[in-house]
């Protein structure tokens, strides 16, 4: 069964963080203690959620670290069960065969 694609996590930062509290990724970022260009990259889904943001989230009190590493890592299953037909391994193809004989 194909399932959609979840949101990027740096959407729901921007909706649910930034847009929600009225805050701008200059205010944001400095009350979590990261560059600007660190929370742009992020909101603009150009860079990851990483675990020491998810702790920075969840001090300033934008839910858990939990939460957000569960939204990154749903984000990067799903990018990568799209191109899994992509993916070779070798090892695998190899004991596939040996199976078959």
């Amino acid at each position: 069964m194909m399932m959609n694609k979840p949101p990027h996590p740096g959407k729901h930062v921007r909706i649910n963080c930034l847009d929600a509290s009225n805050l701008s990724v200059t205010a944001a970022a400095k009350a979590l203690g990261v560059t600007r260009q660190t929370l742009n990259n992020l909101v603009n889904e150009k860079s990851s959620i990483s675990p020491e943001m998810a702790v920075r989230f969840e001090k300033i009190g934008w839910s858990t670290c939990d939460h957000w590493m569960r939204l990154q890592m749903n984000f990067d299953l799903a990018s990568v069960r799209a191109r899994q037909d992509e993916i070779i391994v070798p090892a695998a193809t190899q004991t596939m065969q040996q199976n078959a004989n």
